[in-house]
């Protein structure tokens, strides 16, 4: 699930925003595969967008490692690596570690009621049943307790980042483990960041938040040798 983004583009969406939005939840999701190819055609028609838009919306997403250029072929949706998921479990843990510890020194009681009441939702998310529409709830509600952690940092452009290598871990999750049950079974160690973070314990906080990353990205790891070349081509 993409994670709202309340740090970047404020204000109403222009098209290459919105087909940007859109692609880029196909690709996390797993619905357009890695190293699919792009056909600009069909994905216009299928948008109901002009070339300009789409080309806009196609250039941001390579910006943020989904979409890779082919010189004199076009495009094709990012391949996935062990090399590559690893980068992006460590630049996650380091952007919204970065970030964690700015909110808790800036982070006001609005950052802490944001903080609480996103782990209240996902607390509550966790012990309805596992519908396909409770655990996409739950897949939301994850990404905004992330995304509220990070929230007082008061750096727009960190946010971003924290945003993009949370997409990019989240693509990994949603191919590798694709039955949605198993992505959320067993997961309860978001309360004591929570409490480390609004306690202002910056050291165990962070600490809990790059354990709590590595830690599923140790479980991709082994998942993406496990799969071989399946989702590697």
């Amino acid at each position: 699930m993409v994670p709202p983004n309340p740090a970047s583009e404020p204000g109403k969406p222009t098209r290459a925003s919105r087909v940007a939005a859109e692609l880029r939840a196909e690709i996390v999701r797993g619905s357009l595969r890695p190293g699919m190819k792009l056909n600009l055609d069909n994905l216009r028609e299928r948008l109901g967008v002009s070339l300009s838009p789409l080309r806009e919306a196609i250039s941001r997403l390579i910006a943020e490692g989904l979409v890779e250029v082919e010189d004199q072929r076009g495009f094709r949706v990012a391949r996935i690596s062990r090399e590559n998921l690893a980068e992006v479990v460590e630049m996650r843990a380091d952007m919204e570690g970065l970030a964690l510890g700015l909110s808790i020194e800036r982070g006001d009681l609005d950052w802490e009621s944001r903080v609480l009441s996103t782990l209240h939702t996902l607390q509550r998310m966790g012990r309805e049943p596992g519908t396909t529409r409770a655990l996409e709830k739950r897949e939301a509600a994850h990404a905004a307790f992330h995304t509220a952690l990070v929230s007082g940092c008061g750096r727009p452009a960190l946010m971003r980042l924290c945003d993009t290598f949370y997409d990019l871990n989240s693509r990994y999750m949603n191919l590798l483990i694709p039955d949605p049950g198993e992505r959320w079974r067993d997961r309860d160690d978001h309360g004591p960041i929570a409490e480390a973070a609004v306690g202002r314990k910056k050291g165990l906080a962070v600490e809990l938040l790059r354990q709590h990353i590595d830690e599923t990205g140790t479980d991709l790891a082994r998942r993406l040798a496990d799969a071989g070349q399946a989702l590697t081509t």
